[in-house]
């Protein structure tokens, strides 16, 4: 009896804690919203650059060639590239001090960096027919291709 009403006392105490400090926790600052932002983003570009290091390791010879991992990874890619414009437009960062590679032109030229987006797209869904198709030569070479819509947008919009 005593370790049941201890248990419930337990209980009750560690619930008003969880209570008391939810109430005491206010709206997040800007400056939070925008570290938070910067970061899912590059959550984001994390898992992207995962998918992609796959494939161009294949091209490298140091990951063993795989052309369903190829096609898979792929269309990860694509699935997930058109996020990458809704993310910057849903918080504009610019203006605090986050640490982040992406340049502010970015929210100036929204429709530029939306048809990039678009390439990667285009490009990942592209190169996972071609993996389809299991044709090693063919997807070695259709790697570059790929490729190179990740590069075009970090020529424009990513510090080197």
């Amino acid at each position: 009896m005593v370790k049941r009403i201890l248990g419930i006392g337990l209980v009750m105490a560690v619930t008003t804690g969880l209570v008391t400090v939810s109430a005491q926790q206010s709206e997040p600052t800007p400056e939070q919203l925008a570290a938070q932002a910067t970061e899912t983003r590059q959550g984001l570009f994390k898992v992207l650059s995962y998918n992609l290091g796959a494939i161009s390791g294949m091209a490298r010879g140091t990951v063993e060639f795989d052309a369903a991992i190829a096609e898979r990874n792929a269309n990860v890619i694509a699935t997930l590239a058109p996020l990458i414009p809704e993310m910057f437009a849903a918080n504009d960062t610019r203006s605090f001090d986050v640490e982040t590679e992406a340049l502010p032109i970015i929210w100036d030229r929204m429709d530029e960096f939306q048809e990039k987006a678009n390439n990667l797209v285009n490009g990942a869904n592209t190169f996972a027919a071609i993996a389809r198709t299991g044709d090693r030569n063919a997807i070695l070479g259709g790697i570059r291709a790929f490729g190179g819509n990740c590069g075009s947008c970090h020529e424009t919009f990513r510090v080197d």
